[in-house]
């Protein structure tokens, strides 16, 4: 009986426990409609990354979210959080970098409806979205409904359009990051609702204004950023009540005028970052109130006057970079002793001049130095490699001798830019010590020898310039697998063309050196390559079918290398091919229609995207020396590369007729075909090249007229057609009327027209005019002889009949007459 009454109890206690635990586990779990909408916004991102079935994005987005299954409670989901007390809602979702973008051909993109589901979960607090690659506008009213949201995360995202005016009324908003997308338009007024803001990050947009005067409302804002967007104008006064701020970086920007001596009631600014804008006038000395000032970044602004020597007191300083200015330095500053400690320092075109200052040798902390565009001279310091740092840019100086030994045992060097200086001698031969170099830049000095061969040990090594020294040899070194850009030109390597690159070369720079031989076969391995320069060596052979199997080439200059034979049909397999220069060869047979079909001269050229961040550093000094507008021209990279489409075939031995297919090469800048035994008569097509800006024909065997399509061409500056077969008036129209040179039109059959002063003559058979009189005329003598037939017949044997030609008896003769015979058939048919 009791055995029985315990048995019972027990079974009471454990349906409570039951009962219990049921309870408390349904209660603890996020509710049924947060749950499916996680799950719903899964299945929508997995299936937008399907889309691109060449990737393995959405393999990989499936993974990140691998626990999110509905069997499961959503609390206990990788990325979810949920309050700790009941009800238990999600209160933070960290979605960040869901969008996988390796093993990719093509960027992944999910359009931004993919967050309707999300802005279904009222309760979030934080979401962070940032580094997916979401497209197109922001769901505004489901933004909205996240009335509770204090941390908001879009950063690195593609949204476009403007800010919804719905992230302003988020009145507990805390933190707000849209940077790295598209976003337009203006700043709003409304911004200045979100007095609880400590952080407001919008640099990388395309935001343009002013920055409104409600600004000042942010009373808690610590940290804003708006660099790299189109923001004009001055600073807000009312910016500067802003005390509590730490970051204030508006650089990349089109801000104007002086900076506000306000600036110095910022006393907890930490960084200061106003480079690559219009700021004028000197740097104020209020800056010496800014007692916590860790980071000065003044760069590439209109600022002027001395440096001040106080900026030297403020102990604080970290980073100093007042480079790009015109700015002048003191000498007498050469002998301060800076009570800063600074991991980077520019002072690039600010005057220097002697020797390297002595005073930063002190700077044991030191990791970058850009001393470049000043008048310093002397030879490399041994106290400076000994520093150890990570980048030296003494370029554009004029600093002499050799380099020591010393600055290539760093293990911390990664970019060394000693260009355009006058150094000399031997480069040391421990140079590879230096494995961590990445960036290796001594053109346009005086350095000779071979490359010493233990550059091969800088595996690290993205970019090569050694041009417009006296480096020779006819061996080299098998260089790093990274090396995308390589320039060796103008200097007296010989031998065969090196083909001991990486295969990610991209920038392959070989001109005006000594090589000889054919061209290599075995460039073809080289599949990234975008830009091949051999011009003005001793390079011999036919123009080799393999070059053509290098499908990213965007620029092929093989000028002055005695190439021979005709141009390979398959040329046209280089669709990105956007400027092609063949000039001053020994090339033969006629112009390949294929020509026609270069996309890359089609289209109007864009920028080379594809070109990795680092390369910048030297292409902004790369230059293509092309003849351009009559004489040799060297168009610098910054921007002109990225924006010309040329075409020059002149100086060979080509002939035939011009195919009417380089017509459609839209996109051409220059074409030049001068200098070639070609025929027959100008294409009629020539007047599509709308941004046609030069064209010379000159020196060839052309014949008939200049087609008048050419007053199309309202680009066209230089137009040179002498020295062929030409006849007849010259088009007229356009920029067709500003082509008035002679000497452009000199030594043809009969060229006519105002431009070179000798007029056409009045041919009155062709005109319209003359032509309707002569039918008119015509008509008239043909319908006057049809009609004054029978008068005149007539008139005529009236006239014989009145002079007595007849007899009067002509038609009844007498009797016994010898005229008594009828008339004769032939005689009747006289009559």
């Amino acid at each position: 009986m009791l055995m029985a009454t315990r048995f019972r109890q027990c079974l009471l206690l454990l349906a409570f426990l039951s009962f219990f635990l049921l309870s408390f586990s349904s209660s603890s779990s996020c509710p049924v409609y947060q749950k499916q909408s996680l799950l719903e916004f899964k299945s929508i991102l997995l299936n937008a990354t399907n889309t691109n079935t060449s990737s393995s994005a959405e393999t990989s987005t499936s993974g990140l979210l691998e626990s999110w299954n509905s069997g499961s409670d959503c609390c206990k989901w990788d990325r979810v959080i949920c309050s700790t007390r009941r009800p238990f809602m999600v209160v933070q979702l960290q979605l960040d970098s869901l969008v996988s973008q390796y093993a990719s051909e093509q960027p992944v993109v999910v359009s931004s409806s993919v967050l309707a589901p999300i802005f279904r979960i009222t309760s979030l607090m934080l979401l962070d979205i940032s580094s997916n690659s979401l497209q197109g506008e922001i769901p505004a009213q489901g933004l909205a409904n996240l009335t509770r949201l204090v941390h908001l995360d879009m950063m690195q995202n593609n949204f476009s359009g403007t800010i919804p005016v719905q992230i302003y009324h988020l009145r507990y908003l805390s933190y707000l990051d849209l940077s790295g997308n598209l976003f337009s338009g203006f700043l709003s007024p409304e911004v200045g609702n979100l007095r609880g803001l400590t952080t407001l990050k919008l640099d990388s947009n395309s935001l343009s204004g002013n920055i409104p005067d409600e600004i000042g409302n942010l009373t808690m804002l610590r940290e804003f950023t708006l660099g790299s967007n189109g923001f004009s104008g001055g600073i807000p006064l009312s910016l500067f009540n802003l005390t509590q701020i730490q970051v204030l970086d508006l650089k990349d920007n089109q801000f104007s005028q002086q900076i506000p001596t306000e600036i110095g009631r910022l006393s907890n600014l930490s960084t200061l970052a106003l480079s690559k804008n219009k700021f004028t006038g000197g740097i104020t000395s209020l800056l010496q109130n800014l007692t916590k000032l860790e980071s000065l970044i003044l760069e590439d602004n209109l600022l002027e006057g001395e440096i001040p020597s106080w900026l030297f007191n403020i102990h604080t300083l970290n980073i100093l970079l007042l480079g790009g200015n015109a700015l002048t330095w003191n000498n007498n500053n050469s002998r301060i002793v800076p009570k800063f400690m600074l991991s980077q320092l520019s002072l690039q075109s600010c005057g220097l001049k002697g020797e390297v200052p002595q005073w930063i040798s002190s700077q044991k902390s030191l990791v970058y130095l850009d001393l470049s565009k000043n008048e310093l001279n002397g030879t490399f310091p041994l106290w400076l490699a000994e520093i150890d740092l990570g980048t030296i840019i003494l370029s554009e100086n004029n600093l002499t001798g050799s380099l020591p030994p010393r600055l290539f045992q760093s293990l911390s060097l990664s970019i060394l830019d000693l260009s355009r200086n006058n150094f000399s001698g031997e480069l040391p031969k421990n140079i590879g010590d230096a494995r961590a170099i990445m960036v290796l830049m001594l053109a346009g000095n005086n350095f000779f020898g071979p490359i010493p061969s233990s550059i091969s040990n800088i595996y690290r090594l993205l970019l090569l310039d050694l041009s417009k020294n006296r480096f020779s040899g006819n061996t080299f070194p098998a260089f790093g697998p990274l090396l995308g850009y390589v320039d060796l030109s103008s200097n007296e390597f010989s031998g065969e063309i090196p083909v001991t690159f990486s295969e990610e070369t991209r920038i392959l720079a070989l001109g005006n050196n000594k090589f000889s031989g054919d061209l290599p076969q075995n460039l073809t391995n080289l599949s990234k390559l975008e830009h091949l320069d051999i011009h003005d060596n001793r390079i011999g052979g036919a123009f080799p079918n393999s070059i053509t199997e290098i499908s990213t080439l965007q620029i092929l200059i093989l000028r002055n290398t005695s190439l021979q034979g005709p141009i390979p049909t398959t040329i046209s397999k280089l669709n990105d091919l956007r400027i092609l220069d063949l000039s001053s060869n020994q090339l033969t047979g006629s112009i390949p229609n294929e020509l026609g079909k270069l996309t890359g001269m089609i289209d109007t050229p864009t920028k080379i995207a594809s070109i990795p961040d680092v390369f910048t550093f030297s292409i902004q000094y790369t230059e293509l020396i092309i003849n351009w507008k009559r004489s040799v021209q060297a168009l610098s990279s910054n921007p002109s590369i990225d924006i010309y489409s040329l075409l020059d075939l002149s100086k060979n031995q080509l002939s035939g007729e011009i195919p009417a297919s380089l017509g459609d090469l839209k996109g051409l800048k220059l074409l030049n075909v001068s200098f070639n035994s070609l025929s027959g008569e100008i294409p009629y097509s020539f007047g599509n090249l709308e941004n046609l800006e030069s064209l010379d024909m000159s020196h060839n065997d052309l014949s008939g007229a200049i087609p008048q399509s050419f007053e199309k061409l309202q680009q066209l500056t230089t137009l040179d057609v002498s020295n062929n077969y030409l006849k007849g008036p010259i088009p007229s129209g356009g920029q067709m009327d500003r082509m008035n040179d002679p000497k452009d039109f000199a030594n043809n059959s009969g060229l006519c027209g105002l431009q070179i002063r000798f007029p056409c003559p009045v041919e009155t058979s062709s005109s319209p005019t003359a032509q309707q009189n002569e039918i008119t005329e015509s008509r008239f003598s043909w319908e006057g002889a049809w009609a004054g037939f029978p008068v005149g017949f007539c008139i005529t044997v009236f006239i014989i009949f009145v002079c007595g030609w007849f007899p009067s008896r002509a038609f009844a003769p007498t009797r016994g007459s010898s005229l008594q015979r009828k008339p004769t058939p032939s005689r009747t048919r006289s009559i």
